[in-house]
């Protein structure tokens, strides 16, 4: 059996190098995607005639939101161009799909421009908060799963649950908050 001895000096320095390198690329790639962000915002955003956000471009819908749409578009097929990785089908036709990596690229985007996804809890990170925020979402499971008629043993706490909930949030519990 041979024993194989690693010189520190030389894999620290390998280190050094690609850990600098990846925290060059991390730091700029985060500036870039605030300034596309930034970009998007300053072309989509709806303002008034003062030029006050309305609403924000990632809470459009309908036809206000056609030009974001089409942007998606440009920005997945334009990774797709850059690198295959980026292409995760082809179908018969040649309409390529974008890999789950273009969507976590256009979600970064959008957070940037200050979306906050539903589940994530804003503002205070507190245990209090993120607690609240927990139990919501086990109060809403009990209530779905109640809606769709079945019975479950946590049909038998979710009164407590509830009562937690104002304790941790001084609100009584609402499914539309």
């Amino acid at each position: 059996m041979t024993t194989v001895i690693q010189s520190p000096a030389i894999d620290t320095g390998i280190l050094a190098i690609a850990r600098s390198a990846l925290v060059e690329t991390a730091v700029k790639t985060g500036a870039v995607i605030v300034n596309y962000s930034n970009a998007i915002s300053s072309v989509f955003d709806l303002k008034d005639v003062n030029g006050n956000v309305i609403a924000k471009w990632y809470e459009l819908d309908g036809k206000d939101k056609k030009g974001i749409k089409a942007e998606r578009a440009l920005f997945a097929n334009t990774l797709m161009d850059r690198d295959e990785k980026f292409i995760k089908s082809i179908d018969k036709d040649g309409k390529r799909t974008p890999t789950a990596t273009v969507d976590t690229y256009w979600q970064r985007v959008k957070e940037a421009s200050g979306y906050v996804p539903s589940g994530r809890v804003s503002g205070s990170n507190d245990v209090d908060t993120k607690t609240a925020a927990e139990l919501k979402t086990m109060i809403n499971r009990i209530l779905k799963s109640e809606e769709d008629g079945q019975e479950c043993h946590a049909s038998t706490i979710v009164k407590t649950l509830k009562e937690l909930h104002v304790v941790l949030t001084g609100e009584a519990y609402n499914a539309k908050k």
